[in-house]
């Protein structure tokens, strides 16, 4: 017998409370073409045997990057995993481990955090670290609405760069159209941020300026002249947002008077995953920290002088007065974010440092290899980390295709994010690309020219 949870008389209710006359009419927006009628047409039901082998086979449609050579970037990057991360994610503890809404009992959870916290502000150089967000993209939107409580005296822009990753700076949009306050993109020059325009722009109504470094193109930034220009803006807030490998090698942000660092955790342990989830990590100075979004996890002693471990923070609308919430975030990416941990814990300074030193130097290795081909050039004469912009003769995507016959990855078709940049193709290179796949990338595109 079907359960029906609703009689006629409820859903006559429900829609006079609408305004609609009948069910159809809540879907009269979707064209009629597309809507589903009838029975699904299901197949027969499969006994477990045929399912687990017709799931198999449906699953090895899905290649990854054992299958291919991969120089994919654009915020998401495939850096080498220690198998021993996946291992101690799998133990029961933490991989069974819900949100410690009973905080003070999940003892190793909170511990775990309290080190992801440490490392993060070790490596941006800030005083502290919260727990962990949901992506890049959100940091950054959080950044800028922290910023607003900090130094909101009736000013209400927000400047940020083009050269910042385009969905990071479609997120920042999507949230400030509701609120009454102006996004303003500083625009490019050689692909790094205008200082002219940005000194134009920057003003006593500023909230933050936000930059990105290495930005969307893999160029290093101007942080220092940039901080110089936020810091003659009145009170304005410098937010930096970067990839966490490259401070292996990069000065932090802090030292270039950065007030908010925020980034993408992905490359610290996770894979690619298709596209998420992963984790975003926000930093500041302490003198902000009632301010700042998401949780913050403490080392205390109890009443023995045992260490322990506490909430100390959890500033959402669910505990708090909703009106002095800093973020309508509820969580923290607990799973991804101790991934980051275990793989700093690894990797120390001198992992972290060679793996930024090796994606530097094959990332320069193919940038030369591919720039003396014919009908290939770097689109710009600027100082790169580990990605870098290839200018083709022929529409980017067209290229990016031909290289999947041969099993590689060649980088992200930049039209995808600005219409003008058609024929340019983003490629990375991280430490785990081999001479020979270098080699053989710049092989494959000469013979595609």
């Amino acid at each position: 017998m079907s359960y029906i949870p609703n009689t006629d008389e409820n859903r006559r209710e429900m829609l006079d409370a609408i305004g609609v006359e009948s069910i159809d009419d809540l879907f009269a927006g979707i064209p009629e073409a597309v809507r589903f009628r009838g029975d699904m047409d299901l197949p027969s039901a499969m006994s477990e045997m045929e399912l687990v082998k017709h799931m198999a086979e449906l699953a090895g449609k899905n290649l990854s990057t054992d299958e291919y050579v991969c120089f994919l970037g654009a915020g998401a990057y495939d850096h080498f995993l220690p198998s021993v991360v996946d291992h101690i994610l799998s133990r029961e503890e933490f991989y069974t481990a819900y949100t410690p809404y009973q905080p003070e009992v999940s003892q190793g959870t909170l511990q775990s955090i309290f080190e992801f916290q440490t490392m993060i502000s070790e490596l941006t150089g800030m005083d502290v670290a919260n727990a962990s967000m949901y992506d890049g993209a959100t940091t950054v939107m959080e950044a800028a609405l922290m910023a607003g409580r900090l130094v909101r005296r009736g000013g209400n822009r927000v400047l940020i760069s083009e050269s910042v990753h385009p969905e990071y700076r479609r997120v920042l949009e999507t949230y400030l159209c509701s609120l009454e306050w102006e996004m303003v993109e500083i625009p490019m020059v050689e692909g790094v941020t205008d200082l002219d325009a940005l000194r134009r722009e920057a003003d006593d109504e500023t909230l933050t300026v936000i930059v990105q470094n290495p930005n969307f193109f893999g160029l290093l930034e101007p942080v220092d002249e940039i901080g110089s220009v936020v810091d003659n803006a009145g009170k304005a807030m410098f937010t930096v947002a970067c990839d966490p490998i490259s401070l292996g090698l990069l000065k932090p942000p802090s030292e270039s008077g950065a007030d908010i660092v925020v980034g993408e955790g992905q490359s610290l342990g996770n894979p690619l995953s298709f596209g998420g989830p992963y984790l975003g990590f926000f930093a500041a100075g302490s003198k902000h920290i009632r301010r700042m979004p998401g949780r913050i996890i403490s080392e205390t002693v109890d009443e023995d002088g045992v260490r322990g471990y506490v909430m100390s923070m959890q500033t959402r609308e669910q505990h708090i007065r909703r009106a002095r919430a800093t973020s309508n975030i509820c969580t923290n990416e607990a799973l991804n974010a101790l991934a980051a941990t275990v793989y700093l814990s690894l990797m120390g300074k001198t992992g972290l440092r060679e793996v930024a030193e090796q994606s530097l130097q094959k990332a320069h290795y193919a940038a030369q290899a591919i720039d003396a081909l014919d009908g290939f050039s770097l689109q710009y004469d600027q100082p790169f980390f580990k990605e870098f912009v290839v200018q083709c003769e022929r529409p980017a995507a067209e290229v990016v295709q031909s290289m999947l016959e041969h099993n590689i990855l060649a980088g992200v078709d930049l039209g995808r994010f600005y219409p003008d940049m058609d024929h340019s193709l983003l490629v990375a290179v991280t430490e785990k690309r081999t001479r020979e796949e270098i080699d053989e990338l710049a092989a494959r595109l000469e013979g595609s020219a």
